[in-house]
């Protein structure tokens, strides 16, 4: 007996070993963010298993996860000729997620390379077909043509991209010292028509005011009194006294008389 149970144990070591490395081949632990496409000698083996404890078959399946968490992208800096010939320097972030793990894995070999690599191409593209003024001014139009050409791009491999910013847009130093001047050239332009405008308004004032003085005889000499009064305010050695046109014209009879005797 005791040989006998001498010579079985080794038997059942070896079987209790191999279960237990069979169970620990077969068991998968899937988290609540993923999911685990399973192939079996090959093939795909229905629909993706959920969150969990999953079994498979050692050696003839194969179970591969799929993180399905929103991923950040840093696009890298991409330098590019705009549309009116300027030359810029532009990045971006891209948040993408996948939406069915089984395109994810057999319809790209690698889905979050080959989306970072359609995000610099389709960044570049945009950057040339849009003016300088769109890129500095219009973000949120750049920022969502990008998110429907990336989307458009990426849907075969099971990929949606939610949002894609554009964060800086680098210009060369001569570029900014011309928009400078354009623009201080654009505030002189304002303060030119403004200052213009504001004489037109003057003057459109004082022909009324000149009308209004016309029709009362009494205002000139009213204003020529006000006018003696705010120059003996100042503190001024020689005075000039201003005369009235009205008084000059009722002297020029008088003086035409006399020169005639």
């Amino acid at each position: 007996m005791d040989g006998f149970l001498s010579g079985i144990l080794p038997f059942v070591y070896f079987v209790l070993l191999a279960a237990v490395v069979i169970v620990a081949l077969s068991v998968r632990v899937v988290q609540e963010y993923e999911r685990g496409v399973v192939f079996r000698l090959g093939r795909v083996l229905g629909a993706p298993k959920g969150a969990g404890l999953r079994l498979i078959w050692p050696i003839i399946d194969r179970m591969v996860k799929v993180d399905l968490r929103t991923v950040t992208l840093d696009v890298p800096t991409q330098e590019a000729i705009s549309r009116d010939n300027v030359t810029v320097r532009v990045n971006a972030v891209v948040y993408f997620n996948v939406v069915d793990p089984t395109l994810a894995i057999i319809s790209v070999e690698n889905f979050r390379r080959a989306t970072s690599q359609m995000s610099q191409t389709s960044l570049r593209n945009v950057i040339g077909q849009s003016s300088l003024d769109q890129l500095l001014a219009d973000r949120e139009g750049i920022n969502s043509t990008l998110q429907k050409i990336l989307d458009d791009a990426t849907e075969p491999w099971g990929v949606k991209v939610t949002i894609v910013e554009v964060k800086d847009v680098e210009l060369n130093p001569q570029m900014i010292r011309a928009m400078a001047r354009e623009a201080e050239a654009e505030r002189e332009r304002r303060a030119k028509i403004i200052h213009a405008e504001g004489e037109l308004e003057a003057s459109v004032k004082l022909a009324e005011a000149a009308g209004i003085i016309g029709k009362e005889p009494g205002a000139m000499t009213l204003r020529y009194l006000q006018t003696l009064t705010e120059i003996g305010v100042e503190q001024n050695t020689t005075t000039i006294f201003p005369i009235p046109i009205e008084m000059l014209s009722s002297m020029m009879p008088a003086i035409s008389t006399k020169g005639q005797s």
